[in-house]
């Protein structure tokens, strides 16, 4: 289950896509699929159940709401994640909990809510923590944005589709 930002919002995240990938360093701009685009993921699920559907449109219904990136973020693992952070306002805390609670667990405690670290992703990597440079990281994601999520949709893994639920 993922929330779309707004066209501006958009743009900015694939402008920074396309400067980190022109700087050599591993981005997004890479990912050619249909599907790829500027996401926050608020859980995950093994399905999107018919009998769910009318509640969880109903915690959508709360859309849009505001956005505000401000710093990056770096997950590491077996593949390192360069991140933009989003600032987790009470809205959308709530908004994220409510979809976690509603949808069957895929067993990833990341989305629990106390867990849960709002981003949009920039880029990934199995070359490590070093692959993002700070002295070559492009100067907008040190400078806060305000925008807004303005949609959501789910992402199906099996079959790379999406399903738009507003």
């Amino acid at each position: 289950m993922e929330l779309l930002p707004d066209d501006a919002t958009e743009a900015r995240v694939r402008r920074v896509w396309g400067r980190l990938a022109e700087r050599g360093m591993p981005s997004l701009a890479a990912h050619r699929h249909v599907t790829n685009r500027p996401h926050l993921t608020l859980t995950t699920a093994s399905e999107l159940p018919w009998d769910v559907r009318p509640a969880l449109t109903e915690a959508l219904s709360v859309l849009p709401l505001p956005l505000r990136l401000e710093g990056t973020l770096r997950f590491e693992g077996r593949t390192s994640f360069l991140a933009w952070r989003v600032a987790a306002d009470a809205g959308l805390a709530a908004l994220q909990r409510r979809v976690w609670e509603l949808l069957p667990l895929a067993g990833n405690p990341l989305f629990e809510p106390e867990n849960w670290v709002p981003h949009l992703s920039l880029g990934r990597t199995r070359s490590g923590p070093g692959a993002w440079p700070a002295e070559l990281l492009p100067a907008e994601l040190s400078e806060p944005w305000e925008g807004r999520f303005t949609a959501a949709r789910s992402y199906d893994t099996g079959s790379r589709t999406v399903e738009r639920l507003t």
